[in-house]
């Protein structure tokens, strides 16, 4: 059953994001999120370091009972033009406590000013500095929301065909991983979806190819082999017009040998998990998330 909050809330999201006016530019855009996520106030207890990740800007979220042995390298979404630490640090800080461990935010380069593959070698450089840093990679899980859950699969694809270690496992809350938008739910959840349209992933997926095919694997990573990856936890609504790429990413990834955790929301939209602590669901399916990554978790020593 669906909480008062989440019925509440769901006309906000169509007033606000859906029917709201679009920006004028992507900075407008940009400027908008960054200043609400400004004012998001932190747990107690957590603590924010910024660092370098190689070359990439990046953030330390920890909890007050994070492990500093153990490390989920955070890939925020944001379409590849939008969104940073500033934007992830309250889910990022959720996902600390709930998990029991670090988690390492970057700001990777953004979309139209670094085109593919400039996230993806960012995530790619970002994941071999924990490794140069001595971090385990049995002790190192890779999560990615919305765009991100799409990069992670692609990092996950381009480590494995370059013979790098991977990390235990990948997390991915309502993933977009076919940039070429091919999905029956592009259409199908629509009306259902409060905030996430057509058109605005038209124009994200456009800006980030910069003309390559939108169905290149590292791109669209529906399109890439999957066999070899490591286990996946997969969290989407049933209400988002991506529905439908986590659910063939799950197909694709089953058939692949590829031990896949899928988990479908009822009633809910694009990456719920953003409006945790007010939304029942997304305390809910952070939860989740924790408790998934510790069974994943090699014993510490």
């Amino acid at each position: 059953m669906l909480s008062e909050k989440s019925k509440s809330l769901r006309p906000w999201l169509i007033k606000n994001l859906k029917n709201a006016p679009p920006a004028g530019s992507i900075q407008e855009a940009r400027a908008v999120i960054e200043f609400g996520a400004s004012r998001a106030v932190l747990p107690a207890g957590t603590t924010v370091e910024t660092v370098v990740a190689g070359t990439v800007p990046a953030e330390w979220v920890r909890a007050a009972n994070a492990a500093t042995d153990r490390v989920i390298l955070h890939l925020h979404g944001g379409g590849y033009t939008k969104c940073s630490c500033n934007t992830s640090r309250l889910t990022a800080a959720q996902i600390s406590a709930a998990s029991a461990c670090s988690v390492l935010v970057i700001d990777y380069r953004l979309a139209p000013e670094h085109p593919f593959p400039a996230a993806l070698e960012d995530a790619i450089a970002a994941f071999r500095w924990l490794l140069d840093q001595g971090f385990k990679s049995e002790h190192i899980v890779l999560l990615g929301d919305s765009a991100g859950g799409g990069l992670a699969v692609s990092t996950l694809v381009t480590l494995l065909a370059e013979g790098d270690r991977l990390p235990c496992t990948a997390v991915l809350l309502s993933p977009w991983t076919d940039l070429a938008g091919s999905g029956e739910s592009m259409t199908t959840r629509a009306d259902a979806d409060p905030w996430m349209t057509e058109r605005e992933c038209r124009i994200s997926a456009e800006l980030y190819a910069a003309g390559t095919d939108l169905k290149h694997p590292l791109i669209s990573p529906l399109y890439a082999d999957l066999s070899g990856l490591p286990p996946l936890l997969i969290q989407v609504g049933t209400d988002e017009i991506l529905r439908d790429d986590s659910l063939r990413l799950a197909e694709k990834a089953r058939a692949a040998g590829v031990d896949v955790t899928l988990d479908v929301w009822e009633g809910m939209w694009h990456v719920w998990h953003y409006f945790a602590p007010q939304l029942p669901e997304g305390v809910q399916a952070i939860g989740q998330v924790g408790d998934f990554v510790k069974t994943h978790f090699e014993p510490s020593v």
